[in-house]
Parts: C-alpha cells; sequence; structure tokens
C-alpha cells in the first residue's frame, strides 16, 4: 500500500468516529452538510479514480471499497456521497484532455455528481449540444460543482442511432445551470440529497460528453477495470459498511439488554450468539469473496489483456453478493434487538432504513444474479456486464 493509500484510509478512520454524530443533522436537512462534503473533497475522497494526469490519487479499486466500507460505518448517507463523487470522477479518463483539466486539473476541492440513465434528450449543434432533460436521484448535486445526466443523441429531430441502438452520451453541466428539485423524501439514505434535477435549452460543448461504453482515453489499468463493476463496488461497499456499523451497534446493546421479564441479558443468550456468529460470517466472507474478486479482475487489467465475461460476471457477483449478505446481517441484527430497534434513538433503525435503500440500486439489483448465472451456464447475458 502506498503513502496516498494510507492517508486516505486514515482519513475516512477519522471520518467514521465524527460522522454518527451527525447523522441526525444529515437527515433533518435531506442532505450533506456543505463543511462535510467540502473536507470529504480536500481529503482526496471524491478524486480516488481521477487519473494522476489530472491532479487525481487513481488508487487500487480495493482501497477505493474500503474507503467507502469505512466511512459508511460511520454514516450510510455520507458513505453514498461519497460513492457517487469518487465513481463519477472516473468519467475524467475519457473526457478530452483540454476539458478534463478544465473540470479536475488541479482541483482537488472539486466535486462532479450524476445519472448516467439516458432521460435526457441532446439535439447535436454546431460545437456541441443544446441539452433538455430531468433525472431522478441526482445524490450529492446540492453540494456538487458539476451535474452530469445521460442523453440520447437528436440531428434535425432524428434520434442518433449507434452500432447497438441508440447512442447515450453523459452530459456535464455547470451546477449553475441545473435546477434541483426538491424530491428527496423518502425512507432511508435520507442524507444523501438525491433529489431530481432538469435542465432546459443547455448548451453542452461536445468535449464536455461522454459516450457510453466507449474505450477510455487514458490506458491505464485503473481505467481498463469494468466500469460497471466498479459502480456495483461502490454500492456494496456502502452496504457492507452499514452493515458492519449495525453488528457494533448491536454488540453494544447485547451487552446491556435483559429482555422484559428475563433478567439474562442478550449477550448471554445462545440463539442471540448463534445469530451473530452468522452475521460476521455474512459480512466477513462477502467482504473477502469481493475482494478476490477484485484482485482477480486487477491481475488481468495491469497485464493488458482483455478482461473475459467469467472475469466480468464474477465481480459483479461479488458485488450483488455482498450487498445482499449485508442486509440478511442487518435485518437478522435489528429481529434481535426486539423493540429496542425501533426507537430513533438506537442506530439500528437507520441502518435497517438505509441498507434497504442500498438494494434498489440497479448496479446491485436481485436480477443480477440471472445475469451472472446465463455467463456461467455458457449463455448470452443480453447486456452489458
Amino acid at each position: 500500500m502506498n503513502s496516498t493509500s494510507a492517508e486516505l484510509l486514515s482519513f475516512a478512520n477519522e471520518w467514521s468516529g465524527k460522522l454518527p454524530a451527525l447523522s441526525d443533522t444529515f437527515e433533518t436537512q435531506r442532505r450533506l452538510s456543505p463543511d462535510v462534503a467540502k473536507a470529504f473533497a480536500e481529503g482526496g475522497v471524491f478524486h480516488m479514480l481521477v487519473p494522476s494526469e489530472y491532479g487525481g490519487l487513481e488508487v487500487h479499486p480495493k482501497v477505493f471499497t474500503q474507503v467507502l466500507r469505512c466511512l459508511s460505518e460511520g454514516d450510510g448517507s455520507a458513505g453514498w456521497n461519497a460513492m457517487i463523487g469518487s465513481t463519477t470522477g472516473v468519467l475524467s479518463a475519457s473526457l478530452p484532455a483540454d476539458f478534463a483539466k478544465e473540470i479536475y486539473g488541479d482541483k482537488p476541492g472539486v466535486l462532479t455528481v450524476g445519472v448516467t440513465a439516458p432521460l435526457g434528450k441532446a439535439e447535436i449543434v454546431d460545437g456541441g449540444y443544446r441539452v433538455t432533460g430531468r433525472w431522478p436521484f441526482g445524490s450529492g448535486s446540492q453540494n456538487a460543482d458539476w451535474v452530469s445526466g445521460g442523453c440520447f443523441l437528436f440531428e434535425n429531430g432524428e434520434q442518433v442511432m449507434g452500432k447497438h441502438g441508440p447512442e447515450s452520451h453523459l452530459m456535464m453541466f455547470k451546477a449553475d445551470q441545473v435546477n434541483i428539485e426538491d424530491t428527496w423524501h423518502v425512507a432511508g439514505l435520507k442524507g444523501t440529497g438525491s433529489n431530481h434535477f432538469n435542465v432546459k435549452d443547455v448548451f453542452v460543448p461536445k468535449g464536455r460528453s461522454v459516450l457510453l461504453g466507449k474505450r477510455t482515453l487514458i490506458q491505464k489499468p485503473l481505467y481498463q477495470f469494468p466500469l460497471l463493476g466498479l459502480l456495483a463496488l461502490g454500492v456494496s461497499s456502502v452496504s457492507l459498511g452499514i452493515g458492519f456499523k449495525a453488528l457494533k451497534v448491536f454488540m453494544e446493546l447485547a451487552g446491556v439488554k435483559s429482555p422484559t421479564g428475563s433478567n439474562r441479558k442478550l449477550i448471554d443468550r445462545p440463539a442471540v450468539q448463534s445469530e451473530v456468529a452468522k452475521s460476521i460470517a455474512d459480512l466477513e466472507s462477502s467482504e473477502a469473496y469481493m475482494h478476490a474478486c477484485i484482485d482477480d479482475t486487477w491481475d488481468v487489467a495491469i497485464s493488458g489483456e482483455k478482461l473475459s465475461l467469467d472475469i466480468k460476471s464474477k465481480l459483479r457477483l461479488a458485488a450483488v453478493n455482498a450487498t445482499h449478505k449485508s442486509v440478511a446481517a442487518v435485518d437478522r441484527l435489528y429481529q434481535l434487538g426486539g423493540g429496542t430497534s425501533i426507537y430513533e434513538s438506537n442506530e439500528l433503525q437507520r441502518c435497517f432504513r438505509d441498507i434497504h435503500i442500498t438494494t434498489q440500486h440497479i448496479m446491485v439489483a436481485s436480477p443480477i444474479y440471472e445475469v451472472v448465472g446465463k455467463v456461467q451456464l455458457g449463455l448470452d447475458p443480453r447486456q452489458p456486464i
């Protein structure tokens, strides 16, 4: 591990201890506090996946997951914002150098966020595009310097078709070009500020757009690592962090709580001991499998060889497995906590709410199991891996 990675992990560990005291504030404000977002930016969290050419840290994917897991153990919403800001930064490797430097170069405090789903319309004009669109789940957009949104392309009113269907590009907007809507009224991950946002007839220079799925302009191992796999690892790392937090909270509770009508603490009950062991196994084994798949994928990326469907599908499997095992652990611990779990003063209720929101992200949704199964059975997955 190099000094940059060690410093990042130290930063994340420090903030993991600070964040629990801020969780109520994040939930009340329904966003990450600007000062915390600024601290994350200055600490390099949002530049973890930005190329060194543009002042980024270009960390090993395993370090990326460890930082997110650690921050999420402090607070799930904070970890989610860190995930969105850092994964959006990887797009810098696909931008022309002058535009990448305009956005990221020598700006360690910059925050870019976005939504890849092509819900906007980009009309081709001289020098770029005129863009109109509306996107949900704009996590961190209130603190962002740049916000991106996926768009289908049109020329003279006709949709532009690529080799495999309609072309979609990710367009990058300056924050002051974006209208943020107050729509984030939800059950969990309340502090992520994942509001809808929209733009109306905004001009975007051609160089500030990225053709999704296109080979990156910077050819280095991190940017040969599967992009969808990297996104999925980000989500699952947040899930793991929430899971480990629930374990810590429950173990503290078990040492002091005696259920109504009993003088025996939870910690002394065999059934509780067994369920805690199962939760530890779920969390630690799924994280270990995820790290093993990261290492296997990284070995191929640094070799310069083409990544096989087998390697990419197992990376996706490791991510979805980590999320769903984390959910199983949190559900188990929440039940063991009994009536105490439902009170706002106990962190188990927040872990329960937050972990179930992570499962709704398309990168770790249950249908991924089917896609991976098809690959492993020698069938065509019929979608990108």
